[in-house]
């Protein structure tokens, strides 16, 4: 029988955290081959606490290098074994939010389409993904680099339908209004330093009319906190594991139950798909 095999593309590390965490940990736990494939280094994060503060970009610039040991813990509490930076690690830089200057090395956004989309076909035809996961066209939350990974992830399965391995189904990860709903109300006690907003105020959450699949992976909770406490420049989770803050420190759910949109192949069942694999045969 053949193993089902999924490819998550992320921008930067602790992305794969934190929209499909969950997701890749209960295929892992299933016996799939799960691969995550990230696109830069993510050198341009803002760094939560003193003790790696000097590793930011405005200080000793080697955040991207450190946040490698992050995604390497991240992954292995996932069960994905280790990083894969498309084209190698360094390859682009993270581009940062609009207005973030260009410095020393080529910026993800601003390399020619063409480039990555050519190593991630290479990618898809060496790992033959059953599934694979991007961002939907606003990249979830508007930052230029998951826009991209839209952008790269769409012409990269179109451009593998003619070749030995189409990609049977490609999914978007989005962060449905329902998630934040039901993620708000069981938010537990975050730290009193957060900042707990209503979650209508995210004016990103993805309509839930238009989600096509619902992972329910909340058995695998602990893997995915277990992976997003890995990304401690970045992520805070709360002490009682039900919530999490980036460095705005608002509070977000932390959330066992993962939405995608089908953007590609054929629906696996007549209403939601509850499995990203779902009419997929496998022998």
């Amino acid at each position: 029988m053949e193993t089902p095999r999924l490819l998550f593309v992320h921008a930067h590390p602790d992305d794969e955290s934190l929209t499909t965490g969950a997701t890749i940990a209960h295929y892992a736990a299933r016996g799939a081959e799960v691969r995550v494939v990230t696109c830069t280094m993510g050198e341009e994060g803002e760094v939560i606490g003193e003790r790696w503060a000097g590793l930011a970009v405005d200080a000793a610039d080697q955040l991207g290098g450190y946040r490698v040991t992050e995604l390497t813990a991240a992954l292995a509490a996932l069960g994905a074994g280790e990083p894969h930076y498309l084209g190698g690690a360094g390859r682009w830089r993270d581009s940062g939010m609009p207005g973030t200057p260009a410095r020393h090395r080529q910026r993800f956004v601003d390399a020619p389409l063409e480039e990555p989309v050519a190593e991630l076909v290479a990618v898809i035809q060496d790992f033959r993904p059953h599934v694979l996961v991007g961002y939907d066209p606003n990249g979830g939350y508007g930052h230029p680099d998951h826009i991209r990974v839209h952008e790269l992830t769409t012409a990269a399965v179109a451009a593998s339908a003619t070749l030995a391995w189409p990609v049977p189904k490609f999914y978007w990860t989005v962060m449905a209004v329902s998630g934040f709903v039901d993620g708000f109300a069981n938010l537990g006690q975050p730290p009193q330093d957060w900042v707990v907003i209503k979650p209508e105020d995210f004016s990103f959450a993805f309509p839930d009319e238009r989600v096509d699949a619902v992972i329910d992976a909340s058995a695998q909770l602990p893997a995915k906190a277990a992976a997003l406490r890995a990304h401690a420049t970045q992520v805070t989770v709360a002490p009682d594991g039900r919530s999490m803050a980036l460095s705005n420190k608002i509070a977000l759910p932390l959330w066992g139950v993962e939405h995608y949109v089908l953007a590609a192949g054929e629906r696996g069942s007549d209403g939601i798909e509850n499995d990203l694999l779902a009419g997929l045969n496998f022998r």
